[in-house]
């Protein structure tokens, strides 16, 4: 049993737990929410033994094996299931005594440590990485290659293969989906519900903890409060608390007459179809759950569009990809041919690297089309929001400034009012963006789509970044757009909420996907126990019914594909690696510059211009390294949009 006892515990001078106590018992799976800053991380570095409480106690069995996942990846040469196979170090230091023994030619030893290595599964264990690898989304190429040739997002997947290779009694997950599509989460969660230890889980997917969690543990004011059962009954038994709170439910009577109303309006409209049955469904949980939130600073509304053409845009046997160097194309989407309807919401599904961002460019207009026709409907306004996009806010400007340059002849304070909607209060408003949050600056960015009025919605995974208030705002303001919106998401929850049809890219194609989210979790999961009987079966093409020669031709098209990528990606890991060097160098300057700093003795008057010029200076390498993080981040993003 993991248990807290009038626990306390400061970082520096903020408290963070003030004499709180709760329980979690074996086999259990809890959600970690709370609001960012409020210690869940910190909870974390307890149970791993790295912070030790101020005053209280905290206890786990002392036998207990603790799995949790690394925030860093060495770019090492070694194979990526050779780097799995590392997460279970009892196996890693069998092998060694096996090693040790046979150098020393010790037949003794060398045959009690096999017996131990038979004891440890470690005949099978090769087979299990490779599942966990594959289940991920790494093909069985892939799990071949150097982790030092994967970009960032994928180098996370290999850490949380690692995790979850290692035997444990304890398991810790910190936003295990956040690099995760939704083939993979599905697959992840999957393997959670088999998974027979204490799971605590951080997350800000509201279906992934619903799916997973029998315990919810929310950190509020000092505390931690133990509710039992998944998010959703957390947040109806909050609700329920809250709404007794009569000026907490006064607040939000204006939000919630505002959703039953547009939940009454499409109902109406709906068909029978079950993915507006499922959006029914969501809205009128959202209305039954809104007094949990009274309290978010958030209130996202979308502003009427000027126009609605019919259809808004127009597409006719399009070809989607990119240019090489060379010139030559790189197809990644083809034969598009779709007509967006006014007030259409389709969600796009399909797996990483089979072309969603890519057609989403083609719509939005910032990848020119390889071949095929695009019409756009005659006052149509495109709201574009990507991960990438965050790189184009101006990072010495001000939220006010970024605003004023779409509103030039608009009132500062309705400027001041709209931003702090988005939780852009006061001095904020006026701050320089640089030091920014992700999800700071993804807030700003979907402010800037928002007060553009668009009447088209084009969304590529709007909620990276975005803790669980932000993203509960968001989807009560999507939900209740008037618009036409086209969204992916990894967010199921955001899905089910906001859209009512779903269109599926995959080999490569667009087509219609007949079914909900349920469906659409029960296809991934059949498909993914085809691929593996496929590949047990020697077997490495998904579709075994070819013939020989076209699946021939097939790879020879792939490597063609995969050559031309590696040309595109070729100046994108250079720019990475420059910015490594330079990240590398002013760290080392920065380590110099600080301890000189932290030092009693520059403050000697004989030292006065040396800390001076040392002070200024490391608010100058601190600038620097900031900028280069997000610089660092985007071109990872642009990497892993190419494929």
């Amino acid at each position: 049993m993991i248990r807290f006892t009038q626990f306390s515990l400061a970082r520096g001078t903020k408290p963070l737990f003030d004499q709180t106590t709760f329980t979690l018992n074996p086999g259990e799976k809890a959600g970690l929410i709370g609001a960012n800053g409020a210690g869940k991380s910190t909870l974390f570095a307890v149970l791993r033994g790295e912070l030790h409480a101020d005053a209280g106690d905290f206890s786990l069995p002392p036998s207990w094996r603790i799995a949790y996942v690394a925030q860093e990846t060495p770019a090492v040469d070694q194979s990526a299931l050779a780097y799995t196979l590392d997460g279970d170090t009892a196996l890693r230091s069998i092998e060694a005594r096996i090693a040790a023994a046979s150098a020393a030619h010790d037949g003794a030893a060398e045959a009690d440590a096999h017996a131990a290595f038979a004891d440890a599964d470690g005949y099978t264990a090769p087979a299990r990485a490779e599942t966990l690898l594959l289940g991920l989304g790494f093909t069985l190429d892939q799990t071949r290659e150097p982790v030092s040739s994967f970009s960032g997002g994928w180098r996370m997947r290999l850490n949380l293969a690692q995790a979850l290779m290692c035997p444990s009694d304890l398991l810790l997950l910190d936003e295990p989906t956040n690099h995760l599509d939704l083939d993979a989460i599905v697959w992840l969660e999957d393997w959670l519900h088999r998974y027979a230890g204490t799971l605590i889980v951080i997350s800000h997917d509201r279906e992934f903890l619903d799916s997973i969690c029998d315990v919810t543990l929310h950190l509020e004011n000092q505390q931690v409060k133990r509710y039992g059962g998944n998010y959703s009954q957390f947040e109806i038994l909050r609700a329920q608390q809250l709404a007794l709170q009569q000026s907490a439910f006064e607040k939000q009577r204006k939000t919630i007459e505002h959703l039953q109303s547009f939940v009454d309006r499409f109902k109406a409209k709906a068909t029978k179809a079950r993915q507006a049955q499922s959006r029914v469904k969501a809205l009128e949980r959202m209305e039954l759950i809104a007094p949990a939130h009274a309290s978010s600073p958030f209130t996202f509304e979308f502003r009427t569009p000027d126009s609605a053409p019919n259809p808004m845009l127009v597409m006719e046997d399009v070809r989607c990809g990119y240019h090489a160097d060379d010139g030559s194309e790189i197809p990644i989407v083809g034969q598009v041919t779709l007509s967006i309807q006014n007030g259409q919401r389709i969600g796009l599904l399909g797996a990483n690297g089979q072309g969603k961002s890519t057609l989403i460019k083609t719509l939005a207009g910032t990848l020119t089309p390889l071949g095929g026709d695009v019409r756009e409907g005659k006052g149509l306004r495109i709201g574009y929001f990507a991960q990438h996009q965050l790189e184009t806010l101006r990072p010495d400007d001000t939220p006010l400034q970024h605003l004023a340059r779409l509103a030039p002849d608009t009132r500062e304070q309705e400027l001041r009012d709209f931003l702090g909607g988005f939780n852009f209060p006061g001095e904020m408003a006026s701050a320089r963006i640089a030091p920014f949050s992700g999800g700071e600056k993804a807030r700003l960015a979907l402010a800037l789509i928002i007060w553009q009025k668009p009447n088209l919605l084009l969304l590529d995974e709007p909620t990276n970044h975005l803790d669980l208030e932000t993203r509960h705002a968001l989807t009560m303001a999507l939900a209740q757009f008037e618009g036409t919106l086209i969204l992916v998401s990894h967010d199921r929850h955001l899905l089910r909420a906001t859209t009512d049809q779903f269109m599926l890219v995959a080999k490569h194609r667009l087509q219609p996907f007949d079914g909900d989210l349920d469906d659409y979790r029960d296809w991934l999961l059949q498909h993914a126990a085809e691929q593996r009987a496929a590949l047990k079966a020697g077997n490495a093409e998904p579709d075994a019914g070819d013939s020989a020669p076209n699946r021939k031709e097939q790879r020879r098209l792939e490597a063609e594909t995969r050559q031309k990528l590696a040309h595109l990606k070729k100046p994108l890991q250079t720019r990475i690696t420059k910015i490594e060097k330079e990240m590398d160098a002013l760290n080392a300057e920065r380590a110099t510059l600080d301890a000189f700093v932290a030092d009693a003795a520059s403050y000697e008057p004989a030292h006065k211009t040396r800390l001076t010029d040392s002070i200024r200076r490391q608010a100058e390498v601190n600038a620097r390294l900031a900028a280069l993080e997000a610089e660092w981040l985007g071109a990872h993003e642009e990497l892993e949009q190419i494929g």
